[in-house]
């Protein structure tokens, strides 16, 4: 074989390897460890305090590219079904129709789309927050405990992200006058290895 053909070839095996996936760079990939995750979303109440919902059930993944600062996966899915809050009252009509309607819709889900580096372990990611059968945009600011340089997916790390939404923009409008439009979601977890 000549040459030409022999470089031909090598051309040709790379870019069977790239259509099929094998040449894809490599993720530094992590799940988040439900045992040692919590979601809270915090609402005014009255326009002097507020109340705050507890999701103790969450599951999800993390991966960041090994080449690309953009480069995500970030994929949380809450269980609304095990709603919390401070009382029965409170903990009832969240779940009910008025509001998270748990029957119907038993997950809220955040899928990210992108993400710029805001620092050495800082970052916002932008995606999608999904509630009641509604699905709109969302961005989050997340702290991760370890500098991206120094992540390689084989120690755990936590992150704490926080997020904001008009409860509106998810059919969620009852009681105007004693609970407030704007959300506040936080999210805190330590995510675990995944072999990504």
């Amino acid at each position: 074989m000549t040459r030409t053909g022999i470089r031909a070839a090598i051309i040709a095996a790379i870019m069977i390897s790239a259509a099929d996936g094998s040449a894809s760079p490599g993720a530094i990939g992590y799940a988040i460890d439900p045992a040692h995750a919590r979601v809270q979303a915090k609402v005014g109440f009255f326009g002097l305090g507020s109340k705050t919902a507890r999701f103790p059930k969450v599951e999800g993944r993390v991966a960041l590219s090994d080449h690309d600062a953009k480069a995500v996966t970030l994929d949380v899915r809450i269980d609304a079904q095990a709603l919390e809050a401070g009382d029965s009252l409170t903990r009832s009509r969240l779940r009910g129709p008025d509001f998270f309607d748990v029957d119907h819709y038993p997950r809220v889900t955040f899928h990210a789309t992108g993400m710029t580096r805001t620092g050495p372990h800082s970052a916002t990611v932008t995606g999608t927050i999904a509630a009641r059968g509604v699905t709109r945009p969302a961005t989050l600011a997340v702290d991760f405990s370890r500098a991206f340089e120094a992540m390689t997916g084989r120690e755990p790390v936590h992150i704490a992200a926080t997020t904001r939404i008009d409860r509106r923009d998810f059919g969620m409008t009852a009681y105007p006058l004693i609970v407030g439009r704007q959300v506040t979601i936080a999210i805190d977890a330590d995510l675990v290895p995944s072999g990504t």
